[in-house]
């Protein structure tokens, strides 16, 4: 046995209360344009970042859980996660901006999403890359 601690990520429930958070003010808001205002721009805007807000706290708890179970090398931190958790919100602000315009196909769709994946994987690996894990004494 090593004496270097395992590496875990966050737990899905200790991200949970930034992702209710997030979702409940996201959520509140898109029901609050959607219903009490008329499509100009600055509504518009508010949909946008509401959008953003609710589908990264729905984003979140799952980031967590499919960090744990597809565990790195490197650990994993809550700003990690929330970064993963925001291209998915970032994601969906592109796929309703492009629907807006008659533009969105399922090539698009699947393009950009490999687009933010490739974008996560770098990010991923770069981290990777610089992390050095802490040296214990050896016995």
């Amino acid at each position: 046995m090593s004496n270097t601690p395992e590496i875990h990520s966050p737990s899905v429930g200790s991200v949970l209360p930034a992702s209710f958070l997030l979702t409940l003010t996201g959520g509140g808001g898109l029901f609050w344009v959607v219903t009490r205002t008329l499509p100009t721009v600055w509504p518009r805007w508010l949909f946008f970042f509401c959008l953003t807000l609710a589908s990264t706290g729905i984003a979140l708890p799952f980031a967590a859980l499919l960090n744990r179970r597809f565990a790195s090398s490197a650990p994993v931190t809550h700003g990690i996660l929330l970064r993963q958790a925001f291209w998915f919100g970032l994601y969906m602000d592109a796929v309703a901006w492009l629907q807006l315009g008659r533009v969105l196909t399922t090539s698009v769709l699947l393009l950009l999403a490999v687009g933010l994946g490739v974008i996560e994987y770098l990010l991923r690996l770069r981290e990777r890359a610089r992390w050095k894990p802490r040296r214990g004494k050896r016995p």
